[in-house]
């Protein structure tokens, strides 16, 4: 069938990836894209795409209900891929209230407008949530996240994507809304905003500036290469269950310390650098509060229902991500120092 897909947060670092690839391989499809572009949303990510006949973007907030009610009522839409979040967990330890209504009242203010507008005729119509594995706490040494597992979020992102993914489980509940969730684990991969451990360690090496490292650096994290999960996401969207929780993850869990130490190897032989060199400029700071030890995810549900599995393993997909962000610097330098921001005034005013 034909779609007409809302996709919020279009222009961030899954968002802008997902919307690639569904104005890509879609060309039946219409996709509409709302991003309010704030600090992560940069719409040079998609600058191949903006021409495309089956693409839109529009410029707003999902707590403006008028404003999203208005582009229901345009585009008559059938799906709604909800990327649209606060993410990182340190600016959420500064400002929680931000990402209560960007995550909380956001998802709300979506969810009762697709109510609203299918009119409970439901048949042929989706409202895919994307959430975290952060919602599920923090895992000892041993073990694994499940579809099942309870909530345990430890950080003012978590709980408040711990709540988004309520009020969805609850619209489903309540109103019968078709809905589906799936949480992933971390991401990694081009055009994510230097402030994330990765390519914030990729900018500081190429200009030879500390590597911040939280407390030892023994922090777990399973990470899952983009692309790999924005497949999934595509899979789950067309043959996934109304109702029904996924769990995405790249089976490959790392230690902090580990990772920053093969991206220093790896950008030391790139950068035709002395073997090492990088590695001096780790320096460990003070650790995060509540930092949480370690995420896994067993994303055997998927792999098993739905035929899915990551594509790659951590060193080959840092090397595509070190490789991309060195044949980019543009992009990088635009981001670093703001200039990213002007994009949407030039082309869309």
């Amino acid at each position: 069938m034909n779609h007409n897909i809302l996709i919020t947060g279009g222009a961030g670092f899954i968002g802008s990836h997902l919307t690639r690839l569904f104005v890509t391989n879609y060309p039946e499809y219409n996709i509409v894209n709302l991003d309010k572009l704030t600090y992560a949303g940069n719409l040079e990510n998609l600058k191949d795409k903006e021409d495309k006949p089956n693409y839109t973007f529009v410029k707003g907030d999902i707590t403006d209900i008028d404003l999203i009610k208005k582009i229901f009522e345009e585009n008559k839409f059938t799906a709604v891929l909800h990327c649209a979040a606060e993410s990182h967990v340190d600016r959420s330890i500064f400002d929680p209230l931000a990402f209560v209504k960007t995550n909380v009242l956001g998802t709300a203010t979506l969810l009762q407008t697709a109510k609203e507008f299918w009119k409970d005729d439901y048949s042929k119509k989706i409202f895919y949530h994307i959430s975290t594995d952060e919602v599920y706490g923090s895992l000892g040494d041993e073990g694994f996240f499940i579809e099942e597992t309870s909530y345990d979020p430890r950080s003012p992102y978590s709980a408040s994507k711990a709540s988004s993914d309520h009020f969805v489980r609850a619209f489903y509940h309540t109103y019968k809304l078709p809905v589906i969730i799936s949480n992933c684990s971390n991401n990694y991969g081009p055009y994510h905003f230097p402030e994330k451990l990765i390519p914030l360690c990729i900018n500081n090496i190429l200009h030879k500036k500390p590597l911040p490292i939280y407390g030892k650096g023994e922090n777990v994290r399973d990470w899952l290469f983009v692309e790999d999960h924005v497949k999934a996401i595509d899979i789950i969207f067309h043959n996934g269950k109304v109702g029904e929780t996924y769990n995405i993850g790249g089976h490959n869990e790392w230690k902090n310390i580990d990772i920053i130490k093969e991206l220093c190897k790896q950008m030391d032989e790139k950068l035709g650098r002395e073997k090492g060199e990088s590695e001096k400029l780790i320096t460990f700071v003070k650790d995060r509060a509540g930092h949480d030890m370690r995420y896994a995810i067993d994303a055997s549900k998927l792999k098993n229902e739905l035929g899915w599995k990551p594509s790659l393993q951590f060193e080959e997909g840092l090397s595509k991500t070190i490789d991309w962000y060195l044949n980019n610097t543009e992009w990088l330098q635009h981001v670093t120092n703001g200039e990213y921001q002007h994009y949407y005034e030039e082309q869309y005013k």
